[in-house]
């Protein structure tokens, strides 16, 4: 389907500029630029370079032939004044190749002349273009690395950061850890207040809130009726308060007997 393949290049697309424009350093990449903007510049040298050279090999070859056509036009003279106009006909034709091919030199000389200024031209705007993008580069440079100094601190002041961000859930993780523990204490000692625990260490078990009162109750009964019966037993010897203790038979004989 074109419709959900356009949908999918678009999706792609889309996330692989994000992905560039987090991973981008706007600093690299100025610093990239301006390289390749220099490396244009030595190009445009090289190219004067190379100009400059072909005109100066045009040239030299332009000197030898204004020799060449002086020295024909002397010979051409000299063979003419001995009566040899065949070997003056010669000098005079080449002569004329001569300066036929000087004056093929001499166009692409000029030709080369222009090539040469209209580079040198070029050259120098670009050489006053890239001091412009440095000095734009370096502000720039300089504003994005205040801008993220800045940033960074604003974050760590507020704590939107990744790492405040993480700083900020680990710490969040170990308040509600002591809060819990905290708690568990808390209830921990409520219960042994409460006596839960109080039974765990005796022998034959642990027991209950109401097996405990059952037996504090039984004790009470217990005591309760030994009480009666001392009482019962007080009792009955307090009826005879005030008599002389009955004697033993035994004890009166032994008294009579002596007096």
């Amino acid at each position: 389907m074109p419709g959900l393949g356009g949908r999918m290049s678009t999706v792609v697309k889309s996330k692989i500029s994000r992905m560039l424009d987090r991973a981008e350093d706007p600093s690299e990449t100025l610093d990239y630029g301006y390289q390749k903007q220099v490396e244009m510049l030595q190009n445009v040298k090289k190219g004067i370079a190379d100009v400059v050279t072909a005109k100066k090999r045009l040239q030299m070859q332009s000197s030898k032939l204004e020799g060449q056509v002086v020295k024909l036009d002397t010979q051409a003279r000299q063979a003419l004044s001995q009566n040899r106009e065949d070997l003056a006909r010669m000098a005079l034709e080449r002569k004329t190749l001569a300066q036929t091919e000087l004056q093929t030199l001499d166009s692409q000389i000029k030709e080369l002349e222009g090539q040469q200024e209209q580079l040198t031209a070029n050259e120098q705007k670009l050489r006053q273009k890239i001091e412009q993008f440095r000095t734009k580069k370096e502000v720039i440079t300089a504003q994005y690395s205040a801008a993220e100094a800045q940033v960074r601190i604003g974050e760590a002041a507020s704590g939107v950061g990744e790492e405040m961000a993480d700083l900020g859930l680990a710490m969040q993780r170990a308040e509600d850890k002591t809060e819990s523990m905290r708690a568990r204490a808390s209830a921990v000692e409520e219960l042994e207040a409460a006596g839960t625990f109080d039974d765990i260490t005796q022998i034959g078990g642990g027991q209950d809130d109401i097996e405990r009162q059952l037996q504090e109750l039984t004790s009470g009964t217990q005591v309760d009726d030994e009480l009666a019966k001392m009482r019962a037993e007080l009792g009955t010897g307090s009826e005879g308060e005030g008599e002389a203790p009955a004697l033993d038979p035994g004890e009166g004989t032994q008294k009579e007997g002596s007096a």
